[in-house]
């Protein structure tokens, strides 16, 4: 039996060692695995450093992530889009990089066999660090989520709520203390023999400085003197110095070895400063006689400015010098004598809000109304220890209470210590656009393209420089103000530019909304060459508008480049001072404004090939003048993309009607809340005001846009340069009978500079583009410049002036 019993536990310890050797991990599973940790975490480091650079591009694709058609911007596609905002918008931060460093070393020492229970101290102390860090980041950059991620936001924001901002920052700087001592190991000691030992460093350099220094006056018994009298004082020994007498200079060494040269004074003398007068220097050799060369006269008045004194400053408005800015009659006045305070009703909300928080245990110190054309605004400063989060909570509470249509609230309010509580009125007053472009604040604004909008809730005309911005995308639900807020911004810098300093191109799919402005064409419309109606109704028109508007912008970054001026303000101001010659084909640029009332239709039916030309003019036209006003009622991601976004950071919000339209056009909720009728939310980047876009009517735009057209005006409308797309090509005009007169010049042209482009024609041979272009199309033909290529020069086919000649030559014996 004994027997037995030990033969069962031996097979026993056989079956569990068996099973033990069978989930043992193998040495290649190691390295496998480790490799694959280490790649991870190089994909990381791709992703985060992707992340800082296109996050907000790609905040759509991570909020779709089924959706194929989303593209990404990520260097790692949508998984570095999506594995980015989780371990830093959704995680530690700025801190996350730290993961790059842990996931690498654990993959190391996989792959290489080490123990990883040395790990675990570098693991603990950097998951540490990652939590200091982040809520360090959230404390001091509180409006940058992406420094501080949500763990540390959500940390920092409840250690304030308990500690305050001291006690938060008294916690993390003990957390530092922590780190330093015991991992840094940061003792007493250490930093006691640290000061003992900078200290002596400090002596050291401090005896060795009383070295002597030799000046070059080699005065030496001064030096003398002074060390005899240390002697005395300290006792200390000194290195006795050599005799003055055998420290010399043989100055006969040193007299120039030139023969039968004049001789030189080694001897210092002082030299006067005033310059010799006479032509002819005499020295005391009569064989040698310097003549002085006489000095060019410096003209104190260059030509440029002699042109401004005979002339004066150029002044493009010369050509339409009698035209009359409208006059404020044309708008109409609307009987409303302002905004009417009803005391009731203010009295009545502010109860009616006190008594819902009281309800929620929720005890206000101060209450203040603020009354808007639209809305009143209740600024509340609740009891201390009144969590924000908590009234924040109570939106639709309040809301329920007050029957009203939409409770905004502002938690705080940026700048001030109170939380807003946006009230609308239940008599809006309306804001007339008379008012605001009568204001003060408007007539007086020192802005390049001032855009009155309306009135904000303090009843203060809200004011915008569209140069500033440098684009604007507004986006609202059908019929609540798009086109009425299109027509405010059109009617703004109507009232304030000349004809000669803003041009329009206007974009309207929908065929009746801007059709008044036709009227105005030949003083403020830019359009194609050949185009019958200054407005685009044809959407297949967009397209090469849009293409032309970039070969527009590109002319003109060629102009201030040969100008040397950065932004078109400067170089606006150089051309007026005459200091630009119009014979090199500089020319006063105006400000282009493109309006699209209905962005989404242009991208249902062109897609990519709007969306290329209009992020390309986003990015860089800014510069150079050229600025972007998109209307649309459809603020979906597909419609407003990540690119486009990046490039709009101006924002209007008409009323929308869900809170992801509201988060898409202004990155936040508010606009689903709005009354409509143009109740607007406005944004720049940082804070969102809340506006009650200026009302104007169908008739007042008619009476302007008549009012200017019956003035004189130019002969066409602003024509933008001809675009030529790459199947231009394919009908080219070969037949050497028609070909331009200027043929053989614009080929020496091309073949000397090696460059083929029409703006090379335009300023060397002083054409218009139409013209340049046809003649681009002739050299395409025969041969000597390549094929369209986009935005670059086409290539030259004939390499020197002999091979032109020789082409010339042979096409004559040919026919």
């Amino acid at each position: 039996m004994a027997k037995t019993t030990k033969t069962t536990t031996d097979k026993k310890i056989d079956n569990t060692s068996e099973q033990k050797k069978s989930w043992k991990i193998t040495r290649q599973q190691k390295m496998l695995f480790g490799s694959l940790l280490m790649l991870f975490s190089i994909a990381l480091l791709v992703a985060f450093i992707s992340f800082y650079i296109h996050g907000q591009e790609d905040q759509s694709a991570v909020l779709e992530i089924g959706n194929k058609n989303e593209t990404v911007n990520n260097w790692l596609g949508k998984f570095g889009a999506i594995i980015a905002d989780f371990f830093i918008y959704r995680g530690f931060g700025l801190a996350s990089f730290l993961f790059v460093k842990l996931f690498f070393l654990t993959g190391a020492f996989l792959a290489l066999d080490i123990s990883l229970l040395k790990l675990k101290n570098i693991w603990f102390w950097d998951l540490f660090v990652m939590i200091i860090l982040s809520v360090l980041c959230s404390f001091c950059f509180s409006n940058l989520p992406e420094l501080g991620g949500t763990i540390g936001y959500e940390i920092n924001l409840l250690s304030q709520t308990y500690l305050g901002k001291t006690g938060t920052l008294l916690v993390l700087s003990f957390g530092i203390i922590i780190y330093l001592i015991y991992k840094i190991r940061v003792s007493p000691d250490a930093i006691k023999s640290f000061f003992e030992r900078s200290s002596k460093e400090i002596s050291d350099d401090l005896k060795t400085s009383k070295t002597p220094i030799i000046s070059n006056d080699y005065n030496l018994e001064e030096f003398a003197v002074n060390e005899e009298d240390e002697d005395e004082d300290e006792e200390i020994e000194e290195p006795e110095l050599k005799p003055i007498s055998k420290f010399e200079i043989n100055k006969e060494s040193l007299k120039p070895t030139i023969q039968h040269a004049s001789e030189i004074q080694l001897e210092p003398s002082i030299k006067q400063s005033v310059a010799p007068t006479p032509e002819l220097i005499h020295t005391n050799d009569e064989a040698f006689v310097i003549e002085k060369s006489k000095e060019e006269d410096i003209i104190e008045e260059n030509l440029a400015s002699r042109l401004v004194a005979d002339f004066g400053l150029f002044d493009p408005t010369l050509d339409l010098s009698n035209y009359k800015f409208p006059t404020l009659d044309l708008l109409k006045e609307y009987s409303t004598g302002g905004i009417t305070i009803n005391q009731e009703e203010l009295e009545e909300n502010k109860n009616k809000i006190v008594e819902t928080l009281r309800n929620y245990k929720i005890e206000i110190a101060q209450i203040k109304a603020t009354v808007g054309p639209s809305v009143t605004l209740y600024e509340i400063v609740p009891e201390a220890g009144i969590r924000i989060s908590k009234i924040k909570s109570l939106e639709d509470d309040i809301a329920l209470s007050l029957a009203a249509l939409g409770i905004r609230i502002i938690a705080p309010i940026p700048g001030k210590g109170t939380i807003g509580i946006e009230v609308p009125n239940k008599n809006p007053t309306m804001v007339s656009m008379k008012s605001v472009i009568g204001s003060a604040k408007f007539q007086e604004a020192e802005m390049e393209l001032p855009i009155a909008l309306g009135k904000t809730i303090s009843n203060e005309t809200f004011v915008v420089d569209l140069a500033k911005m440098p684009h604007l995308l507004m986006a609202g639900a059908t019929g609540q103000g798009k086109s009425v807020g299109l027509n405010a911004v059109l009617t703004s810098l109507l009232y304030k530019k000349h004809p000669a300093e803003v041009k329009f191109v206007l974009v309207d799919p929908k065929k009746v909304e801007l059709t008044l402005f036709n009227k105005i064409e030949r003083h403020y419309l830019a359009k194609l060459p050949d185009s019958g109606d200054a407005i685009i109704t044809d959407n297949a028109k967009v397209v090469n508008t849009l293409n032309s508007l970039c070969v527009e912008m590109d002319n003109r970054y060629s102009l201030l480049k040969d100008a040397m001026v950065r932004n078109i303000k400067e170089y606006n101001e150089k051309f007026k001072s005459r200091k630009l010659n119009p014979e090199n084909g500089h020319r006063f640029l105006p400000y282009i404004v493109l309006v699209v009332d209905e962005f989404a239709d242009l991208i249902m039916t062109a897609g990519k090939e709007v969306e290329v030309p209009i992020a390309r003019l986003a990015q860089l036209a800014r510069a150079i003048g050229i600025h972007l006003i998109i209307a649309t009622q459809r603020p979906s991601v597909n419609v407003i993309t990540g690119l486009i976004k990046a490039n709009f950071p101006a924002r209007i919000a008409f009323r929308v009607t869900s809170k992801i339209d509201s988060r898409t056009i202004l990155d936040t909720q508010g606009a689903d809340q709005l009354i409509g009728r143009g109740d607007m939310l406005y944004t720049n980047g940082n804070d969102v005001v809340r506006v009650q876009c200026a009302f104007i009517d169908t008739p007042e735009v008619e009476k302007i846009t008549e009012f200017i057209g019956s003035q004189k005006a130019y002969p066409d409308a602003y024509l933008l340069p001809e675009f030529i797309g790459e199947e231009s090509g394919i009908n080219l005009d070969i037949d050497i009978s028609e070909r331009d007169s200027m043929f053989r010049e614009a080929a020496e042209i091309i073949v000397t500079s090696q460059q083929g482009s029409a703006s090379l024609l335009q300023r060397k041979l002083k054409l218009g583009y139409n013209r340049a272009g046809r003649l681009i199309d002739q050299l395409e033909a025969a041969g000597i410049v390549g094929p369209f290529e986009g935005s670059k020069a086409r290539s030259v086919n004939i390499l020197d002036m002999n091979a032109l000649d020789q082409f010339f030559n042979n096409e004559q014996n040919n026919s």
